[in-house]
Parts: structure tokens; sequence; C-alpha cells
């Protein structure tokens, strides 16, 4: 009866654990599938990575870097990175630009309205998350999509910081132009073969070279009439320069400017983000 018993009981114990087995792998898949899943918005040929972080009151993060701008410019080049700082306070919500090269977000070269495509973009985003009203924090080239953001969507951005925004340099009028042919062009064709040199030209002509001024994207007027707070954050680099971010400030009837320079020495950036942080503070509406 022992012997009998011991059989039984080894037998049942091996045939639960090869019916568990299958339940445990599967598990154990869906579990690595959700830590490495990334989140994506898509709509029709456009498809946006992005990331999330915190909770609280929405803030859309546009990194950086030109047309390069993906989330790995927050912890790689930023001055500070923004998502860190603020997620304890925002629902920080930052997506790579649409065809970085070292992002994951793709979509059409809209050769006739380049800004605009990436409005879309941000826009879409947004509505995709299920968000009316939001705070943008944006550096380098986020200064034009900012601005351009606030003119499409005038009743959605409540408060917006622009960080070393990029602007038009009347002694450098092709910078912006020669940056991208130089550091852009040569990464984004090979992973888009289909898409010509000439094509590339024609969208970097249409979006430095056909109105260059100011900020590209929006004119003084609309800047003199805009009533949503702006908080500039002052560079002076060939494609940021001072005196396009300090016109902003001076024509902007809600702006802010930080203290300049701000980025220079490692030990004034926290000050910065202080202001940066009481601005937003300031400007968040009530729950």
């Amino acid at each position: 009866m022992d012997r009998k018993r011991r059989t039984l009981i080894t037998t049942g114990a091996a045939a639960a654990a090869a019916a568990a087995a299958p339940r445990a792998f599967a598990q154990s898949q869906a579990t690595t599938k959700g830590k490495s899943a990334m989140p994506f918005y898509q709509k029709g040929d456009v498809r946006i990575h992005y990331q999330e972080a915190g909770s609280g009151y929405p803030l859309l993060i546009i990194p950086g870097g030109g047309l390069n701008a993906s989330i790995s410019f927050l912890t790689e080049r930023a001055p500070f990175n923004a998502m860190e700082e603020f997620k304890s306070e925002y629902r920080c919500i930052v997506p790579d630009l649409r065809n970085a090269p070292s992002g994951q977000s793709t979509g059409p070269l809209e050769i006739d309205r380049p800004w605009d495509s990436h409005t879309d973009d941000h826009v879409g985003l947004m509505d995709h998350l299920g968000i009316k009203r939001f705070m943008v924090l944006g550096y380098c080239i986020a200064g034009p999509f900012t601005w351009n953001l606030i003119k499409r969507a005038p009743d959605r951005v409540v408060a917006a910081v622009i960080a070393q925004p990029v602007g038009f340099r009347p002694e450098a009028p092709t910078v912006m132009y020669d940056n991208s042919m130089a550091n852009w062009t040569g990464e984004f064709l090979k992973k888009r073969p289909e898409i010509t040199k000439e094509q590339v030209e024609r969208y970097l002509t249409r979006m430095y070279r056909t109105n260059p001024d100011f900020v590209f994207t929006v004119t003084r007027d609309f800047v003199k009439s805009c009533q949503v707070p702006i908080l500039v954050m002052p560079d002076d680099i060939p494609s940021h320069p001072y005196a396009a971010a300090m016109e902003q400030v001076m024509l902007s009837p809600k702006s802010e400017v930080s203290f300049y320079p701000w980025k220079e020495k490692k030990e004034m950036i926290p000050v910065a983000v202080r202001q940066v942080r009481s601005f937003l503070k300031a400007h968040r509406p009530a729950a």
C-alpha cells in the first residue's frame, strides 16, 4: 500500500506540474512582453513612439536635437532631464520626432508642410491619449514646434517653456539647413532608401529657407497677440540665437525669461529648473 500511495502521489504531482508549466510559461511571456513593449500612436502611415512617466497635469515634453530629436536627447544631451525632474508632479509625455534616425517614430516626408506635419503628430498623440489641455516644455527645435502648436491649438496649450530655442540668425541664414544636411540627411536616407536626396533638399528648403525669419513657424504679429504664458530660456549658439529668443520675450504679452546664461555652469542649472517649476506651478490649472 505504501508503494502504491507513493506512486500515486508522485504521478499526481508530475501531472500537476506538467499542467501548470504552460500557464507559468504563458504568464512569463506576458510579463516579458509587458516590460519590453513600447507604446506607439498610429494614424495612417504615421507611427509615433512615445514614453510616459508620472501622474498629474499633462506635460508634453518635446526633445531637442534638430531633426534628430528623440527621447534619448533627455538623457544624452539635454541640460536637464525634464521627465526626471517633473514626473513627480506631472504626467510627462515625450515622443520621438517623426523620422529622427535615433528614434522609433516614422512617417511620410511631407515636403510641402514640414512644420505642420510634426504638429499633426503632437496634436494627434494628445488626442490618442485623451488629453484635451496640457502644458508644453521643449528644447531647441521645439521652439518653432511650440509656437506652431499654439497657433494650431490655442485653446489646448495652457502654458509653455521654451529652452534653447531655435530661431533665424541673419548673419548665418542657412545654418539650420546646413546642419540638417550634414547631421540628419545621411542617416535618414540609410533608413529610408525609397526617398531621394533631392526630396530631402526640397523638404529642408521649405522648412528653413522658404520663409527664413524669426522663429520659422509664426509671425511677430502672432506672438504679439498670443495670450498663452511663455517662459523663454535663451541660449546663444549659431542655431539658438540669443537675439531671436529675446525678441520672443519682448513681443509676447505674457512672457517670462530665465536668467542668462543658465546652462554654461553646471551648478546654475538646478536654479534654472527651480524657475521652470515655479512657472509651471503658477500656470497649472486647478484640479
